[in-house]
């Protein structure tokens, strides 16, 4: 129908070119960012599937950094009883040299310096070894090694302990602090007083004295001995002195754990066995040790410091299983995310292809429909030749 009103092809024309731009807007987009989807309304299903796989994808790239991280931490408790096994060959040898009857007293000091020295390393690399700031294998000292401390301390007369009192105090002698009161207050004496005010005055020279000396006390045992010094609260317990539990994965379920305190309990205890002044929490010894100091010493402590090596080595075999599967944990994760990338990819990205190809074709249409958009509206001008 021609009509002056209503231009149905200029209408449709019109329709059919806003049609056009939107295709031709859509392909510009997705070519400029290389996504398909970049908002909902380009695919709504296609943005959730794609959303979930990319917080898969992204979950599994943190899981495997865990896995790495783990690794490298038992590695390095690892490498610390490699070393430490390295430490009891050679105490062992030690004491093999020191059990022969070839060997003098003089050999048996000089070998048993050595080897005090080598315990003390030996608490040392199992009691501070740590990964990111935390100890690995070490186990704090208990309230009984505190007290054991102090004991020997007591012991070698560093300090000295009064029942009555209940404290512990310097070596001082109280029959000299007696004998000073007594000179200085006794019969005959300038300041002469009675019996009693004697030894009222003495026992509270004695309870001051005694009193002042409790902190001077405690200072000396810990400087004396380091192992009361060092004596530490569960705090700086290691690492694997208990469960761990590693997150291999991008859900809860997906975790490993791990636990080395059994077998770290086993080879502590056949280290202390092995030598007396070997500690789990890293101090060294304030005292020499006697285990090679005789040669029948020196023989029993083969066998135990060989029960020491064995001991290492079941160690270290469970924490390079462990390592070993946090290696297969990897590999796998590897091949997940890959794929799963590869999945969210197929989903998100633009085909530039295809999409080149629709841009191009859009373009086309833009164009035809613009000049039939021209045509359309001379349309109007043939009323006026029906009215001539």
């Amino acid at each position: 129908m021609l009509s002056l009103h209503t231009n149905a092809a200029a209408l449709s024309a019109q329709s059919s070119i806003s049609k056009t731009q939107q295709s031709l807007s859509t392909s510009m987009t997705r070519l400029s960012t290389g996504y398909r989807i970049n908002s909902a309304m380009d695919d709504a299903a296609g943005l959730q599937i794609a959303t979930r796989l990319k917080a898969q994808t992204s979950g599994m790239a943190m899981a495997m950094r865990n896995t790495q991280n783990a690794t490298s931490m038992i590695q390095t408790a690892d490498g610390a009883l490699g070393e430490s096994t390295n430490i009891l060959v050679r105490m062992k040898d030690l004491a093999t040299q020191a059990a022969d009857g070839s060997s003098t007293v003089d050999d048996q000091k000089a070998m048993q310096s050595e080897f005090d020295t080598l315990t003390n390393e030996l608490s040392n690399v199992l009691g501070n070894t740590s990964f990111a700031g935390a100890k690995l294998m070490s186990v704090a000292a208990t309230a009984a090694q505190k007290t054991a401390a102090l004991t020997k301390a007591t012991t070698d007369g560093l300090a000295v302990t009064d029942s009555t009192l209940g404290t512990t105090y310097l070596a001082t002698s109280a029959g000299s602090v007696l004998a000073t009161a007594v000179t200085a207050n006794g019969t005959g004496g300038a300041n002469a007083t009675t019996a009693a005010a004697v030894v009222t005055a003495t026992t509270a020279k004695l309870t001051a004295d005694k009193n002042d000396q409790v902190a001077k006390a405690t200072a000396a045992a810990s400087a004396a001995y380091s192992t009361a010094a060092n004596a530490s609260d569960a705090t700086n317990d290691g690492k694997f002195s208990g469960n761990l539990q590693f997150q291999i994965g991008a859900s809860t379920k997906e975790t490993m754990s791990f636990d080395l305190s059994a077998q770290l309990g086993a080879m502590q205890t056949a280290l202390k066995g092995a030598t007396a002044n070997f500690n789990t929490f890293g101090a060294a010894a304030g005292t020499a040790g006697t285990e090679l100091t005789t040669p029948a010493n020196a023989s029993a402590a083969i066998d135990k410091l060989q029960a020491a090596i064995d001991s290492v080595g079941t160690t270290r075999s469970s924490l390079g299983a462990a390592a070993n599967r946090l290696d297969k944990v990897y590999s796998n994760l590897s091949n997940v995310s890959t794929n799963t990338q590869g999945a969210s990819g197929r989903i998100m990205d633009t085909d530039f292809a295809t999409e080149s190809s629709n841009m191009t074709a859009s373009q086309m249409l833009l164009q035809a429909g613009t000049a039939m958009l021209k045509q359309s509206n001379s349309m109007s001008s043939m009323v006026m030749s029906l009215l001539q």
